[in-house]
């Protein structure tokens, strides 16, 4: 079985959807710690069936979803994709269709795990026992975690059995033997229950014979009741056939009954007929009866309302009566009084004429005095009665006008102290609402002062969120680019440091001629097939067995073929190989074969491709493996290339690291500036609430001194116009003391 992709999409730390590719070898993955390397075991274990939380390093099986970090939200879901090769169509029957297998499991919170094998919905077990199958599994001693080489080392007989059976390729079998026992297991408790139902069956037969003996006897019993019920029915049915005779004589009877009944029905309908024909007639007279009922109504409501006014003048005259007998009574006792008098004036008479006698001329003269003064007495009596009268009036005419003066006069103080408390509370108020009018212009103008600082803060505000944002977004770009290239810096240091110790170790052998020259990129492979292995000689003097010595250039240089230009004018090497390198042409892979006829002793073609052509009629291709040498000289190169690129790449992380601590700190400023643009806008936005109210409070006081104002207007006039009416009335009543005699 072997594995070509991983993919993850939520699952820990890997958020977003995340592939890794296994490619034919050796695949691996390196990183620090807490970078997540083992979490790609893990998910590798899981979407092969393992179903431990303690195994995922988790409380639950949902850990193993995306929690979520401060500044990205947890997800609901994750979910494991791998793909296994089956070119060679070794998987099982039901999944053997396809050259590609793709096994996903995806876990939902509150839901649970879902397998699926390509687009077939599959269980847990199916999954397990594919990769069983396969003498792997999320339990294979081939994945390896931490701890499990102390595990095998300490590990009991048993478990080291179980290594040894997946190394064998039949832990599927034990897979499957383990679910035939299981299977035959719970056979044999289906046995056991069918031996149960059995017995339960042998003693519901029992019950059922039990039950088939009462449903005899049930039945002899309902046919000995049915018959009984079919004579109680005969007797019913005579009975109720004598009923039904005596029920049709009845019947006769009452038709009969019903006939006289309907004469005499017809016979009091004819005397109804007669009867509301004469019934019009006697509606009139009880409508005329109604009419004069009506008038003799109306007739006894006036004699009673004149009964009424009669009695109401009775005890009018009645009581007058009282008061002429009080009358009489007094006029008696005057006249009784009178007599008296008389009595007495006759006596005085009698004795005055007794007295008097003689005196009958003066008496004479006396009476025509008394007569006269009798007269005068009238006169001035009636005078005196009138003046009297007149005082009267006089005295009840100047009463009433005192009255209407004292009065007018205090309703004039009154109205005048009324109107003069309006005048002075109305004052107030004009002074009450001149404040509020100050105090609402006030706090119109601060409010507009507060919406103005609002709308500064505001703008001051989104200023500082744009600047913000824009600083954070290039914060999080210089921070990306700061990481990236710290990452390429990293890789590219680590493998020059690699490089470095393999050319330091291959220096450490000994002085080579190959440590001498350097070549241009891209010819590496063409130096390294035209001297081979020859570039690990070391130089040696005269004496030496084996090495390279300085000869003397050639007297004449041999030409290479047409269409060969010189390698030496690409690599720069000692003097000890100008011999060599004179005889080596650099041609396209397509001429070499052509031109390897014109070559002379000791020349040879070479390609870029690092294809060989020698004169003596030898050639190797590039396909061969690359020699030793050229693997060194493309290690020099790529070493040189790749310090050039480092230095270049350190000045760039450097000022990758000045602009992003640059912008961290405009940031910092930013955010800082931000929150005191936020807390000014706060502060701004209750300035602003707070003018509102005061601004509120100032319009409903000044409402109410215009109310107040407006009401004690209306009051002033009032006690202005019952001011000036109690004046008038003043006026009229001093003219009309003035006027009283």
């Amino acid at each position: 079985m072997r594995f070509t992709r991983l993919r993850l999409n939520g699952f820990k730390s890997f958020v977003d959807p995340t592939d890794l590719i296994i490619g034919d070898g050796l695949t691996g993955v390196v990183g620090p710690n807490g970078c997540g390397k083992s979490n790609l075991l893990e998910a590798l274990r899981w979407v092969m069936g393992e179903n431990r939380p303690k195994a995922m390093r988790g409380g639950g099986m949902e850990d193993v979803i995306f929690a979520g970090t401060s500044s990205r939200p947890a997800r609901n879901h994750a979910e494991v994709s791998l793909h296994i090769d089956n070119s060679e169509r070794l998987a099982p029957a039901s999944f053997n269709d396809s050259d590609l297998l793709e096994i996903t499991r995806r876990i939902t919170r509150d839901v649970g795990s879902a397998y699926r094998v390509g687009a077939k919905d599959v269980r847990a077990r199916d999954v397990q026992m594919l990769f069983a199958d396969a003498a792997t599994g999320a339990h294979s001693p081939a994945l390896v975690r931490q701890g499990q080489i102390s595990e095998l080392i300490n590990a009991k007989p048993k478990n080291r059995r179980k290594v040894l059976e997946d190394a064998a390729g039949i832990g599927g079998l034990y897979q499957r033997r383990h679910e035939a026992e299981l299977k035959l297991n719970g056979a044999e408790q289906n046995l056991a229950r069918v031996d149960d139902v059995i017995e339960q069956l042998a003693k519901q037969l029992g019950d059922l014979a039990r039950q088939a003996r009462q449903a005899r006897r049930y039945r002899e019993i309902g046919a000995a009741l049915r018959q009984a019920e079919g004579v109680l029915l005969w007797r019913r049915w005579q009975e109720a056939d004598t009923a039904r005779a005596d029920a049709a004589e009845a019947l006769t009877e009452r038709t009969r009954l019903a006939g006289a009944a309907e004469a005499q029905a017809q016979n009091a309908a004819r005397l109804r007929e007669a009867a509301e024909e004469a019934l019009p007639p006697l509606r009139e007279e009880e409508a005329i009866a109604g009419a004069v009922l009506q008038r003799l109504i109306v007739e006894r409501d006036t004699l009673a309302a004149e009964a009424r006014r009669a009695e109401e003048t009775i005890e009018a005259l009645t009581a007058r009566i009282t008061q002429l007998d009080r009358d009489a009574e007094r006029e008696a006792q005057l006249n009784h009084d009178a007599g008296e008098t008389i009595t007495r004036l006759e006596a005085e008479a009698a004795e005055l004429t007794q007295a008097g006698e003689g005196h009958e001329t003066a008496l004479a003269a006396a009476a025509a005095e008394a007569h006269a003064a009798a007269e005068v007495l009238t006169a001035r009596e009636e005078d005196h009665s009138r003046l009297t009268e007149d005082v009267a009036r006089l005295s009840a005419r100047h009463g009433s006008a005192q009255r209407l003066l004292e009065d007018s006069r205090k309703t004039l103080t009154r109205a005048e102290e009324a109107g003069q408390a309006a005048q002075r509370e109305m004052e107030a108020a004009k002074s009450v609402l001149a404040e509020s009018a100050g105090k609402l212009e006030a706090a119109k103008a601060e409010e507009a002062e507060a919406i103005k600082t609002a709308e500064l803060a505001e703008e001051t505000l989104t200023e500082a969120d744009q600047a913000r944002a824009e600083a954070q977004t290039r914060e999080a770009e210089a921070r990306a680019q700061l990481s990236s290239a710290t990452g390429e810096e990293k890789a590219i240091r680590a493998e020059v440091a690699a490089l470095a110790r393999l050319v330091d170790r291959d220096a450490e052998e000994g002085s080579q001629l190959l440590d001498q020259l350097t070549v241009k990129s891209g010819f590496e492979k063409a130096l390294g097939a035209a001297l081979s292995d020859d570039l690990r000689a070391p130089p040696v003097g005269d004496n030496s067995p084996s090495g390279w010595v300085t000869l003397p250039d050639y007297p004449e240089a041999q030409a290479l073929p047409a269409g060969a230009s010189m390698l030496s004018d690409h690599v720069d090497v000692p003097a000890l190989l100008a011999r060599r390198i004179a005889q080596v042409g650099l041609v396209d892979a397509g001429e070499g074969a052509r031109l390897q006829s014109a070559l002379k002793p000791g020349q040879r073609l070479v390609s870029r491709e690092g294809d060989l052509w020698r004169w003596d009629g030898f050639r190797a291709g590039a396909e061969d493996a690359p020699s030793a040498a050229a693997l060194r000289l493309e290690q020099l190169n790529r070493l040189v290339e790749l310090k050039r690129d480092l230095e270049d790449l350190n000045a760039k992380a450097t000022g990758m690291a000045q602009a992003h601590e640059a912008l961290t700190a405009r940031l910092a400023d930013l955010t800082a500036a931000d929150k005191a643009a936020r807390d000014a806008r706060r502060v701004a936005d209750g300035r602003v609430a707070d003018t509102a109210r005061a601004l509120s409070r100032a319009e409903a006081d000044r409402n109410l001194a215009e109310g107040k104002l407006e009401t004690l207007a209306m009051t002033l006039k009032r006690h202005h116009d019952e001011a000036t009416e109690a004046r008038a009335r003043l006026t009229e009543a001093e003219k009309a003391v003035a006027d009283l005699p």
